[in-house]
């Protein structure tokens, strides 16, 4: 089997609200996987039918926090996001039967 394509779906506030008013749902995806890639694998795994594909590289930012033996210093990594447009009156459950 090849490259996992999508990582996550991406369920933030900002997110959510995008999701209920507009239709867009936000993926973390593979930093080498292109948009035609990212629509094929959105429509297979949800089977829905995608009206574009917007993608963003989320640059790395340092991080520190006290802690009782210092500070500590680290960094996030970069990655690669997309927030896919689905045809109106379609939509993505991630929660299932919660």
């Amino acid at each position: 089997m090849g490259k996992q394509i999508i990582i996550k779906p991406i369920i933030s506030e900002k997110a959510e609200k995008l999701s209920e008013k507009r239709g867009h749902y936000t993926f973390m995806v593979d930093r080498d996987a292109n948009k035609v890639e990212i629509r094929k694998e959105v429509e297979k795994i949800y089977n829905v039918n995608v009206d574009s594909v917007n993608t963003l590289v989320v640059p790395g930012k340092s991080k520190r926090r006290n802690t009782r033996g210092g500070m500590v210093q680290g960094r996030k990594p970069a990655y690669k996001k997309a927030i896919i447009t689905l045809v109106a009156g379609e939509e993505i459950d991630f929660f299932g039967d919660i």
